[in-house]
C-alpha cells in the first residue's frame, strides 16, 4: 500500500497527484507497488531487495543518483513469543522523489503524519524528513520500552505468587525484545552520526532537530540498557530463589524419610519370624506402635530444633 504526501498548511497532507508529492510512503508493498517502484520510479532493485531483508543493518548507500538510508524501527506484532522486535525502514531518494519503504505495517508512519498535522510541522528538505523520521522512531522505542517495563512488572508479580516455567519464559522473551532494541538503537545512532557529519548537507540541517534526535537516541539507548540490566538481575535472582527452594524441599523430604525409617526399622525387627521379648504379650502390638511413635516424634523434634524440618 502506498500513500502520497505533500506539505500543507497543517503539516503533511495527502497529495492529489504524483507530481505534487513530497513523500511516497509504501508499507506492505504489493506486486503493483513493486512494479511502480522498480519500473516507474526506476529505484535500483538491489535497494528494494536490501530493504526486504528483515535482518538488514542501518546504513547509507548511493547508486545511480539514488541514495539509500536504512534505519531500524520498533515493531509490535502478534507473536506471543516475541511481542516486540525491530524491522528495517528503507528511505530511497534522489532529486525528484523521496520514498520510504517498509515490508511491515507499523504504527510509526501513520502517527508521524498525524503528529505533523497536530503540530503544523512542515518538511524543509529530504534530509529534514529523514531526521524527523529517525526522531519519531526513537520516540516509539521509548513508548514500547514503557510497555515492556509494564510486562516485566506483571511477570514479576506472577513470579512472586508462583514460580513456574511460564513466568520465567515470559521474562526470557522480553529479554530477547530488549536485545533487539539495544542492537537496533546502536545502529541508528551510528547512522545518525554519519548523517550529522555529512559535509555536503551539513549546512542544511536544523541544529535544534539534530540535538533532539541525539537526545532521544541516547535516552532510548540508556533506557534499553537499564531495563535489560534490571531484567537480567531479576532472572538471576529468581534462578537463585528456585535453586534455594529446591534445596529446602529436598532437605525436608530427606528429613521425613529419616523419621519414617525409625518405625520402619522397629516394625522390621519385630516382624521377623524369631523369638522376641513381646512375642507372648497380648499388648505387644500396641507397645511397638507406641514406642515407634514416640521415637518418631523425638526425631521430628530434633530435626525441628536443628531447622532441618
Amino acid at each position: 500500500m502506498k500513500n502520497f504526501y505533500k506539505n500543507g498548511l497543517s503539516g503533511l497532507v495527502p497529495a492529489e497527484n504524483q507530481k505534487d508529492t513530497l513523500w511516497i510512503a509504501v508499507e506492505n508493498p504489493t506486486l503493483e507497488d513493486r512494479n511502480f517502484l522498480l519500473n516507474e520510479l526506476q529505484i535500483p532493485e538491489s535497494f528494494y531487495n536490501d530493504i526486504e531483508d528483515i535482518d538488514e543493518r542501518p546504513r547509507i548507500e548511493e547508486e545511480n543518483g539514488w541514495n539509500l538510508i536504512i534505519m531500524r524501527i520498533p515493531f509490535k506484532n502478534n507473536d506471543s513469543k516475541l511481542p516486540f522486535t525491530t524491522v528495517p525502514l528503507g528511505i530511497v531518494f534522489n532529486k525528484d522523489y523521496f520514498v520510504s519503504l517498509c515490508f511491515h505495517k507499523t504504527e510509526l508512519l501513520e502517527d508521524f503524519v498525524a503528529y505533523t498535522q497536530r503540530k503544523s510541522i512542515g518538511i524543509k528538505n529530504q534530509y529534514d524528513l529523514v531526521l524527523k523520521l529517525l526522531l519519531s522512531s526513537s520516540i516509539w522505542y521509548l513508548k514500547y520500552l514503557k510497555q515492556i517495563n509494564q510486562r516485566i512488572k506483571l511477570a514479576e508479580d506472577n513470579l512472586e505468587k508462583s514460580i513456574k516455567n511460564e513466568e520465567l519464559q515470559a521474562l526470557l522473551e522480553l529479554e530477547k525484545c530488549l536485545v533487539f532494541f539495544i542492537t537496533s538503537i546502536k545502529g541508528n545512532d551510528i547512522l545518525f552520526h554519519r548523517l550529522k557529519n555529512n559535509k555536503t548537507e551539513r549546512e542544511h540541517f536544523d541544529p535544534d532537530l539534530l540535538e533532539d534526535v541525539d537526545i532521544e537516541l541516547k535516552q532510548a539507548q540508556e533506557m534499553s540498557n537499564i531495563y535489560s540490566n534490571i531484567l537480567s538481575g531479576m532472572m538471576d535472582a529468581y534462578a537463585s530463589v528456585i535453586s534455594n527452594n529446591l534445596n529446602v524441599i529436598m532437605k525436608r523430604l530427606t528429613s521425613i524419610s529419616i523419621i519414617l525409617m525409625i518405625p520402619t526399622l522397629i516394625a522390621s525387627l519385630y516382624g521377623m519370624n524369631v523369638p522376641n521379648a513381646l512375642e507372648n504379650n497380648p499388648n505387644g502390638l500396641a507397645i511397638i506402635i507406641l514406642v515407634s511413635g514416640v521415637l518418631a516424634i523425638i526425631g521430628a523434634l530434633l530435626f525441628k530444633k536443628k531447622n532441618l524440618f
